[in-house]
C-alpha cells in the first residue's frame, strides 16, 4: 500500500474518530436518539473530511513542489514531508547533478573553443547551408570577417576571391586550395592553404593555414636550381663551342691561344661559381660559431688589404689606372681588439664586401675601409665606394642569391651572384648586422655591426 496509502488511511482513521466523538459527546449527550446509525454515520463523515484534509494537503504540497521544478532554482526549493519531500530531495539531486554536467560541458566546451582560439591556423566552423557559426581570431584576420557582425553570413559572400568560389562550388574537398590572402600586397604577398573537412549532419570545417614561407621558400628553390644551371650552362656552352673549334678548325697560334685564354676565364668562372656554392652549404649545414674563439681584427684587416692590393693590381693591367685605396692606420689596428667567430668566415664576409666594392667601381675609384668602435662597445666594419651607385628599390633583394642589378655587368666584373648572399649567413652567424646605402651616381656604402657581446678590445685582454 506504501507510505502515502497509509498516510492517507491514518487520516481517515482520525477523521472517523474525530467525527465519532464530536457527535456522541458534544452534538448529543445523554440523548438517548443518538443511535449507534447515527454514530457511523459520523464516523464516515469525519473520515471523508479526513481523506478530503489529506487531499488538500497532498494537492498543496504537489503545487509547491511543480512551482519549484518550473524555476528549477536549487536555492528555493520547499521544504516538503512524505512521498513528496522524497520527490523534491531527488528532484534536487538530479537538478544539481544536471546542473554540474551542464557546467562541465560547458567547461570543456570553452577549453576547446579557447585552444582553437590559441590555434596558428585560422578555423571556421560552418552550418549545413555554408554559414558561420564560430570563428578564431586567426580566421578573422585572414579572411576579413568579423565573429560577431558576421554569425550566420554566408562564407561564399564573405570571401569572394574566385578560386575559392570555385573550390566551394565544386564540393571536392580532397584536397587544398591555395589562394591569396586578404593582405596580400605586390610587395608582400601572402598565400593561404585553404580546406574544407565534413562533419555531423552537413556541417564543415574550414581550416586554413599560412604558407607565405612555404610558397616563397619553393619559389627560392626553384629560382636557384634554375639560376645555378644557367650559371654553369653559360660557361659550358662556351667551353664546349671553343673545344669544337679547336678539335676541327687549323687556327692560328695566336688565335689558339686566344682561345684558351677564353676558355680559362670560363672555367675559373665555373669554378668560382662552385667554390661559392659550397661555401653556403657549409654555412648552412655547419654548428654556429663558437663564442669563445677570438679572431684578431688586426689581422683580418691586413689580410683583406693585401688581398684587395693585388686584386687592384690585376685590374689596373685592364683598367689603366688602379683604385685609390684607403685601409685603417696602424694605430686604430693596434686598438681594434678582437671578434668572437671563425676566422674563415669573417675573412671571407669581409674580403667580399671589399672585393664587390673594387668590381663595380670604375678605373681610377676611390675605396675607403674603416673600423670603428661605438661608445656602447659595439664595432663597425664600412667599405665605401665611389661607383656608380644602386637604385633604392634594388637595396632590400641585394643579398638574395644570383640576384643582380645589372646582369651583363655582373658578367663583365666576373662575379657569381652569391658573394652578398654568403655575407649576409656569416653576418647572421655572427648576430652582426648588414645595412647598405647608396645613392645613383655617387657610390654606395656597406656597413658591418658586431654587437659589443663579441667584441674584446686590447686592454681587456691585458687584464
Amino acid at each position: 500500500m506504501g507510505w502515502r496509502g497509509f498516510r492517507l488511511l491514518a487520516s481517515q482513521i482520525a477523521g472517523a474518530v474525530l467525527g465519532w466523538f464530536v457527535w456522541t459527546r458534544l452534538m448529543a449527550p445523554g440523548n438517548v436518539a443518538a443511535t449507534v446509525a447515527s454514530q457511523c454515520a459520523a464516523a464516515l463523515a469525519g473520515a471523508f473530511m479526513g481523506g478530503w484534509i489529506w487531499w488538500l494537503v497532498d494537492s498543496w504540497n504537489a503545487v509547491r513542489l511543480l512551482h519549484w521544478l518550473r524555476q528549477s532554482e536549487l536555492g528555493t526549493a520547499p521544504d516538503l514531508s512524505g512521498i513528496w519531500g522524497e520527490i523534491c530531495v531527488r528532484m534536487r539531486r538530479w537538478i544539481r547533478h544536471s546542473v554540474q554536467q551542464v557546467q562541465q560541458g560547458d567547461q570543456r566546451l570553452n577549453d576547446i573553443l579557447s585552444a582553437l582560439q590559441a590555434s596558428p591556423n585560422g578555423v571556421v566552423l560552418l552550418d549545413d547551408q555554408g554559414r558561420i557559426e564560430w570563428c578564431n581570431r586567426i580566421a578573422e584576420r585572414q579572411f576579413g570577417i568579423d565573429a560577431q557582425r558576421d554569425l550566420l553570413q554566408s562564407i561564399g559572400n564573405l570571401v569572394r576571391d574566385p578560386q575559392f568560389s570555385a573550390y566551394y562550388a565544386a564540393q571536392d574537398f580532397s584536397q587544398d586550395l591555395v589562394m591569396q590572402g586578404r593582405e596580400n600586397m605586390p610587395s608582400r604577398p601572402v598565400k593561404l592553404s585553404v580546406q574544407l573537412y565534413g562533419y555531423g549532419e552537413g556541417r564543415k570545417l574550414l581550416l586554413s593555414r599560412d604558407v607565405t614561407a612555404v610558397e616563397q621558400a619553393e619559389a627560392m628553390r626553384r629560382d636557384f636550381v634554375a639560376n645555378v644551371s644557367h650559371e654553369i650552362r653559360t660557361p659550358l656552352t662556351v667551353l664546349a663551342g671553343f673545344v669544337e673549334t679547336l678539335q676541327n678548325l687549323p687556327l692560328a697560334e695566336d688565335e689558339r691561344n686566344r682561345y684558351l685564354s677564353l676558355m680559362a676565364q670560363q672555367a675559373e668562372r665555373m669554378l668560382h661559381l662552385v667554390e661559392d656554392l659550397l661555401t653556403l652549404s657549409r654555412l648552412e649545414g655547419s654548428p654556429l660559431p663558437g663564442a669563445r674563439d677570438w679572431v684578431s681584427v688586426s689581422h683580418l684587416l691586413q689580410r683583406c688589404e693585401n688581398e684587395a692590393r693585388g686584386l687592384s693590381t690585376a685590374l689596373a693591367r685592364k683598367q689603366a689606372r688602379p683604385h685609390a685605396l684607403t685601409f685603417p692606420d696602424a694605430r686604430v689596428l693596434e686598438e681594434a681588439g678582437e671578434i668572437a667567430g671563425a676566422s674563415a668566415e669573417l675573412h671571407s664576409a669581409f674580403s667580399n664586401l671589399v672585393a664587390n666594392a673594387m668590381r663595380y667601381t670604375p678605373a681610377g675609384g676611390q675605396i675607403e675601409v674603416r673600423w670603428e668602435m661605438l661608445e656602447d662597445g659595439s664595432a663597425r666594419f664600412a667599405v665605401k665606394d665611389t661607383g656608380a651607385g644602386i637604385d633604392p628599390k634594388h637595396l632590400s633583394r641585394l643579398t638574395e642569391r644570383f640576384y643582380r642589378v645589372d646582369r651583363s655587368r655582373s658578367r663583365d666584373t666576373g662575379g657569381t651572384g652569391l658573394g652578398l648572399a654568403i655575407v649576409k649567413h656569416v653576418l647572421q652567424r655572427h648576430g652582426a648586422r648588414l645595412s647598405i646605402s647608396s645613392t645613383l651616381g655617387q657610390g654606395s656604402e656597406f656597413v658591418v655591426t658586431f654587437p659589443a657581446s663579441r667584441i674584446r678590445l686590447p686592454q681587456e685582454l691585458e687584464q
